[in-house]
């Protein structure tokens, strides 16, 4: 009776540690198994080795896809988000300079390339922040500004930005083709035409050097100085824009200017000449 007593306490005894070694915790996983080019990967009371090639290939791919989520936030709102107010928006059909469509002309697309050119201050193709800093800067660092307009010029340039494309990120920039998709989107949306180019009212106090309310042609080299551009074409430019030949440009005629340049496709306005001379390609 001992011996068939000890038999069956040895019998039950030999199970439990068949148990034990065939059911491990995650902890123990962890703390056991070490092995090298070999990585536990547990899931409840799951556990299973995945070499690190494996893992290597997982972490790529989650990258891969983190980097397009963020390139999509990036390059302004959503393609849903930019497109969803135009069946609202009413459009400028009292308006002589409006452009309907996607289909735009080419001579259009040209006007847009060149402020692109313009914008792109560090000439490496693409648009960024800092590009559109280095452009404010360099209408501030004239010194007409004083410092509440060059702190209102400043917040403008910023919420231009935010508005338009997005997050400030070193690696958020805005491509030729995406901006032209963009302005071409801001012409069809009664909003966002209305509260385009804010900033041009600072560009012309920025250059108004004897704050007169009105900008002469010197006055207006300093503005195409500030575009990258060079005198001769600035005097071309306020020879055709000055319609009435007075010689001056008001503060209205140069918002005015400004803004017909991207709102129009007809090439005979003389709004074709107030960004410098259009580029070829």
């Amino acid at each position: 009776m001992a011996l068939s007593l000890m038999r069956l306490g040895f019998r039950s005894a030999v199970m439990n540690l068949e148990r034990s070694a065939a059911v491990l915790s995650n902890a123990s996983v962890q703390k056991q198994i070490k092995l090298i080019h070999t990585k536990v990967i547990c899931n409840g009371n799951v556990c299973y080795i995945q070499t690190i090639q494996e893992s290597r290939d997982i972490e790529v791919a989650e990258y891969a896809g983190a980097l397009r989520r963020n390139y999509s936030k990036q390059h302004g709102r959503p393609e849903e988000n930019r497109r969803k107010k135009e069946s609202d928006s009413e459009s400028d059909s009292d308006s002589d300079t409006e452009c309907k469509g996607y289909d735009r002309s080419e001579f259009w697309r040209r006007k847009m390339r060149t402020v692109h050119n313009i914008l792109d201050v560090d000439k490496d193709g693409l648009i960024s922040f800092n590009d559109f800093l280095l452009f404010s800067e360099r209408f501030k660092s004239l010194g007409n500004l004083d410092e509440k307009q060059a702190k209102e010029f400043s917040d403008i340039i910023k919420l231009t930005w935010e508005e338009q494309w997005g997050v400030i990120d070193p690696y958020n920039y805005v491509t030729v083709e995406q901006y032209l998709e963009d302005m071409n989107h801001m012409l069809n949306d009664k909003n966002l035409k209305k509260r385009a180019h804010q900033w041009l009212p600072y560009l012309f106090k920025a250059v108004d050097k004897d704050k007169s309310g009105y900008i002469s042609v010197e006055e207006f080299k300093l503005f195409f100085q500030c575009l990258g551009l060079d005198n001769e074409h600035a005097a071309v430019a306020f020879a055709v824009i000055d319609t009435n030949m007075d010689g001056k440009l008001s503060l209205k005629e140069f918002v005015k200017l400004g803004k017909d340049f991207f709102f129009t496709e007809d090439e005979t306005r003389v709004s074709k000449m107030f960004w410098g001379p259009l580029i070829n390609v």
